[in-house]
């Protein structure tokens, strides 16, 4: 074999890391964006906050010059779309109609890339390009007229906090107040205390037979002491014990016979099977607890009204609490109505590069400046794309309210099918950046705060050819069931039929789907007692 050299020219592109650090920081949620800012802030000297407001301009990015990456399905290749202009200091309007017709595409100016020989992207600019300030953010409510959600999730007491205060009015000696106040401490966020007693002494007595006993009693009156306090059933080690805690603490002297008797049945019901009590086997119930059938009924209608989770009202709300990346506010009124779409000046982090050390740096050629900076366009680069990151979240925004402009008048029973790839098509992106976007990004609307995901559903066949959305299904289903007759509830095959009625053909199967993805029980457990 002859061996020899040969000259061969290709073209290939490549995700540079600036890239990768977009298309990463694009798919981040709220919270997973302040933790990165915050750990990018304790890593880079030349970062730095500022709570002045600075106008986009200075930034460099005033018009299309904040390329926005578009990834090709994971195979190392990117593309580029331009960005909306001043995205973090103006919103877009856009007329609501009640029909369904699709808004105007909205025009997205293209800019071309520069390319050099090694196939990498040359955007670096230069010092007069990048300035020092991220995007401001706004404010339009004064102090006194906005309300501290997380201020207020904070100043909710806690179970734990409301059970030892109640400990306090206990006259306990001191080795069985500590053991109630143990096990105050090892209960969950339900009330419950998943441990046994045994489990919990053996973790502090160890091998020691005598401290292990003592323990065990102790635990013992404390757990009395415990179930006795509010709210009612706190301190049970399972759903039954629960159960029968508030079926005990409802005696009182004015109870009748008959009342007693109901009661009494409840508590024995709830020492069997919880299986039982969820298939609501009256026969096999009324057979293990030696009562009547109606009887055992009665009994089920008041263990329907107990709270099986006696903490939850003292979870810690600020867990729950959804930041909306996107706010819809709604203008005008009658065929005048229009919709104001703007990103959320709360979550928007306010950067700039730390102009002292940037200038220090640049007047500075000495060792090390080559190591300064890469950190220096490290820094200016992270502030681009945060800005990049919210101009994409809102241009998606934006055709979402232009596409489903009907479900932010009359709801989500106008909902129409959408899918991602029309989204992309028109934005002039990919696929999966759409989806990077509308992950764990959230849209505060007249009706609620939902994820952006939400208003992408597939399509249904209806009887006149067109389609109709699964969410405005799902939606007309919850309606159906919420105007059934509670002693003769839709069966499945029945609210396909109805949705027949209605023009739309949903198989059995479908609403059955449906159904559980809304957590509505099926029709033999909704039936009334």
């Amino acid at each position: 074999m002859k061996q020899g050299l040969s000259l061969r020219v290709s073209q290939h592109l490549a995700l540079t890391p600036q890239l990768q650090q977009s298309i990463r920081l694009l798919q981040l949620s709220t919270l997973e964006l302040s933790q990165e800012v915050e750990q990018m802030l304790d890593e880079n000297p030349f970062l730095e906050r500022t709570a002045e407001e600075a106008a986009r301009e200075e930034f460099g990015l005033d018009t299309a010059d904040a390329p926005v990456p578009r990834d090709e399905g994971g195979e190392g290749e990117s593309d580029f779309a331009s960005s909306a202009p001043s995205a973090s200091t103006s919103s877009t309007e856009t007329a609501a109609s009640t029909a369904d017709s699709e808004g105007p595409t909205a025009d997205v100016a293209e800019r071309e890339p520069d390319w050099e020989g090694d196939g990498t992207v040359d955007m670096a600019p230069d010092d007069s390009e990048w300035g020092s300030d991220a995007p401001a953010r706004q404010n339009n409510l004064g102090d006194d007229e906005r309300a501290d959600a997380t201020e207020l999730a904070r100043s909710q007491e806690s179970l734990q906090s409301f059970l030892h205060r109640q400990a306090l009015s206990l006259r306990l000696d001191k080795n069985d107040s500590a053991a109630l106040r143990f096990l105050i401490e090892s209960l969950n966020d339900d009330g419950y205390l998943e441990d046994s007693l045994p489990a919990l002494a053996s973790g502090l007595a160890g091998d020691d037979n005598d401290q292990f006993d003592d323990l065990v009693h102790h635990f013992q009156v404390a757990l009395g002491l415990l179930q006795s306090l509010e709210p009612a059933g706190v301190g049970a080690r399972d759903l039954g014990e629960c159960l029968s805690i508030q079926l005990r603490a409802m005696a009182s002297e004015d109870e009748t016979e008959e009342e007693e008797l109901v009661r009494k049945t409840a508590i024995a019901v709830c020492k069997q099977p919880m299986e039982l009590l969820a298939r609501r086997d009256f026969k096999r119930l009324a057979t293990l607890t030696r009562s009547s059938e109606e009887l055992v009924r009665s009994a089920l209608q008041i263990i329907a009204r107990l709270e099986p989770k006696p903490g939850r009202s003292f979870v810690d709300v600020e867990r729950n609490i959804v930041i909306p990346d996107v706010i819809v506010t709604k203008t005008g009124r009658g065929t005048n109505v229009k919709f104001r779409v703007m990103l959320n000046p709360e979550v928007m982090p306010r950067l700039r590069v730390h102009d002292i050390y940037a200038g220090a740096l640049k007047s500075h050629k000495g060792e090390g400046s080559q190591a300064l900076s890469q950190r220096l366009q490290e820094a200016r680069w992270f502030i681009k794309n945060i800005q990049q990151r919210f101009d994409t979240i809102l241009r998606v925004s934006n055709a979402i309210v232009e596409r489903q402009k009907s479900y932010f008048v009359h709801g989500e029973l106008a909902m129409r099918p959408l899918v991602l790839r029309e989204i992309a098509d028109e934005l002039g992106l990919h696929e999966s950046t759409i989806s990077r976007v509308t992950t764990a990004k959230y849209m505060a609307t007249p009706f609620g705060t939902v994820e952006l995901k939400y208003f992408f559903g597939s399509a249904l066949g209806t009887e006149t050819g067109g389609n109709a959305s699964s969410t405005a299904v799902r939606a007309l289903i919850k309606q159906f069931v919420g105007s059934e007759s509670v002693k003769k509830p839709l069966s499945d095959s029945q609210i396909s039929e109805m949705l027949k009625e209605q023009g739309i053909e949903c198989a059995r199967r479908t609403v059955a789907k449906y159904r559980e993805a809304l957590r509505i029980a099926p029709a033999n457990l909704r039936k009334a007692l």
